[in-house]
């Protein structure tokens, strides 16, 4: 299953009826097969425009971000649903990729700089060749033939 994350702006309401309309999000997910991973919430905060949801402006809302996973077709249900909800000003959905492993480097980043591979191809690239100030350039003569 695909990994999303959501992002809901909710109204602003009472401490109990964000929990009941939190709840109702993800018991949405769920019935749709989803798997809650994390829950954010980044607080009430002032929205960056005015916003019309269900013929009421809003400037200020509580925000939250999901993380879960879903079947693909699941998600589309799921707009639908959480369209429909009078609490919810905005969702937005993003696939979440998963960050691939890294490679760790420290044994080779702790040698003197001297030593070490990426050091020594600054070095190389910082290196000039030698430019002549003066070359004469001629179309494979043994002579200038521009010459008096």
């Amino acid at each position: 299953m695909p990994s999303y994350e959501l992002a809901l702006s909710l109204r602003t309401l009472s401490r109990p009826e964000l929990v009941s309309t939190l709840k109702r999000a993800a018991e949405a997910i769920i019935e749709q097969g989803g798997i809650l991973r994390k829950f954010t919430s980044l607080g009430y905060n002032p929205l960056p425009y005015r916003m019309r949801a269900h013929n009421v402006w809003h400037k200020e809302a509580n925000q939250f971000v999901m993380k879960f996973d879903a079947p693909a077709p699941a998600v589309a249900n799921l707009n639908e649903t959480l369209k429909r909800d009078i609490d919810i000003i905005r969702q937005k959905y993003v696939k979440y990729e998963k960050t691939l492993g890294f490679e760790c480097t420290l044994e080779e980043e702790m040698q003197p700089p001297a030593y070490r591979k990426d050091v020594e191809k600054l070095i190389q690239e910082g290196r000039k060749e030698k430019q002549t100030f003066y070359k004469q350039r001629t179309p494979g003569y043994d002579y200038y033939p521009f010459q008096k």
